[in-house]
């Protein structure tokens, strides 16, 4: 039996594995890889709204409260200016003492128009 050799010859479109024909040109070098990214955490981080929307819900029910069911809405917007300000809404604290004063005024008023009816 005999053996025969062959020569493979490599095309240009495929060199054999191992060979870079660029490795000498300093054009066609590659960046390095970008760094891998900063270390954040997989939960949401709080930011504060642009549009204090829950203080401005807390004064439409202190409004309410000076009129209709004192209890209920005072209680409400105290509730949501408390919970408003706690994330950065800086008008969450007004709006908190200014339902509690309109619920208070809510009760006198209340009261009064009740004493008149008798």
């Amino acid at each position: 039996m005999r053996f025969e050799r062959r020569q493979v010859i490599a095309s240009p479109q495929n060199p054999p594995t191992g060979d870079d024909p660029r490795a000498g040109d300093p054009q066609s070098s590659q960046a390095p890889p970008p760094p891998p990214p900063a270390y954040s955490s997989p939960y949401p981080q709080p930011q504060a709204r642009s549009t204090p929307i829950l203080s401005i819900i807390a004064f439409v029910c202190a409004a309410v409260a000076l009129l209709f069911i004192p209890i209920l809405f005072g209680l409400a917007g105290i509730v949501l200016g408390i919970v408003g300000h706690t994330p950065g809404e800086s008008l969450g604290k007004w709006a908190a003492i200014t339902s509690g004063v309109t619920m208070i005024i809510g009760f006198i008023l209340g009261w009064l128009v009740v004493s008149n009816m008798m």
